[in-house]
């Protein structure tokens, strides 16, 4: 069975206990998992229609917590730059990837309750996947949080906890009530089984494209799970001989809230010095974290695929999420952020996850 281990001191825990972060560093853990086999893409066909396909690369098999998650459409939208549509999940967001990873481990480990937070989109994931589990749960969220969010919380049954404060105050608050007994911390930051749920974006890439990955990925970073669960894959699908070379990732931030762009900037393996006064707003709230745990981890496997992180205005996302729009596609505007950063690229293929739907937002004022 796979453990938990700490990338900072090597402290590691049983994936069975209900320790849901380092007890020497309060850091997030590691999973020491490796793929129990290769797959080929021609396995693949006869098997079932959801990520749960790639069973040899998940830490977790035989589920019986799922939506049908997964398997969402590569369409093209210029010669060189596709969308994988995954704002067609069951909760409307590429957060159900790792979701369902959560809640299927919550329900083997059978905690008294299932506690998360989140900005909207994983909490509205979490909740749904608990629902299905039959989990009691409860999500904390930021004061301002978009109102569509926090009704299909509600919606799936979950408690709603609202919190004065930016995203780095509702997280304190989910951390201190994870310490309770009997409690497991649905985290999409501190459990990697997250990650191994967000890793299936890349699979599916290389199923669709015939067993090759496209010469960059560009994905939204805030705390950095779609792009660490990349990594995971391209390293695992290159380890197993599946790919020749690695794609470079390409990491989008607003600019309004960049710290990990100013960072690798800065040619620094951790994050800069806290900013001085309040953030600025930006219409990208699903990636506004000022301080994101995994900072280290996200820098560290941006560099090695040779990628870069690129940043854009609010201008610019309000006009990409109009230019989706007029082609035919309503995306949220968190969602947005990578096209407006490399639509225009003609260079190289590349592929952009267009991972919220705009239902949850609206429209950018």
């Amino acid at each position: 069975m796979p453990t938990y281990f700490c990338p900072q001191d090597g402290a590691r825990a049983a994936t069975t206990a209900l320790t849901w972060c380092c007890p020497v560093c309060r850091g997030p853990w590691d999973l020491d998992f490796a793929p129990s086999a290769a797959l080929s893409v021609n396995s693949l066909k006869t098997r079932v229609n959801s990520l749960w396909r790639y069973e040899e690369a998940l830490p977790l098999d035989s589920p019986a917590t799922t939506l049908g998650e997964g398997r969402t459409p590569l369409v093209p939208l210029t010669g060189t730059v596709s969308a994988k549509l995954d704002f067609l999940m069951p909760t409307l967001s590429f957060k159900d990837r790792g979701a369902v990873m959560l809640a299927e481990l919550a329900r083997r480990l059978s905690p008294e309750r299932v506690v998360a937070d989140s900005s909207g989109n994983a909490g509205t994931s979490v909740a749904a996947y608990c629902a299905r589990a039959s989990l009691p749960c409860t999500v904390y969220v930021p004061e301002g949080t978009s109102p569509k969010k926090t009704e299909q919380i509600r919606a799936h049954g979950a408690r709603l906890e609202i919190v004065p404060g930016d995203r780095e105050a509702t997280a304190l608050a989910a951390r201190a009530a994870a310490d309770a007994p009997g409690t497991f911390y649905a985290s999409h930051v501190f459990n990697p089984y997250f990650l191994h749920g967000t890793k299936t974006y890349v699979y599916e890439l290389w199923e669709d494209l015939g067993g090759r990955l496209p010469d960059a990925i560009a994905v939204p970073v805030g705390n950095g799970t779609l792009l660490l669960g990349a990594a995971l894959a391209t390293a695992e699908l290159h380890a197993l001989g599946l790919i020749e070379e690695r794609p470079a990732l390409i990491a989008v931030q607003a600019e309004a809230v960049s710290p990990l762009a100013a960072a690798f900037r800065a040619d620094a393996a951790e994050l800069l010095d806290e900013p001085a006064g309040p953030l600025s707003p930006t219409l990208a709230e699903g990636i506004a974290i000022p301080r994101p745990p995994r900072a280290r981890a996200i820098l560290a496997a941006v560099r090695e695929s040779g990628g870069t992180f690129l940043t854009v205005s609010e201008e610019r996302i309000r006009a990409a999420q109009l230019d989706l729009a007029a082609r035919g596609f309503y995306v949220e505007t968190t969602g947005v952020a990578c096209w407006a950063a490399v639509g225009g690229w003609t260079d190289r293929s590349v592929v952009v996850p267009l991972c919220g739907a705009g239902l949850k937002t609206g429209l950018a004022n």
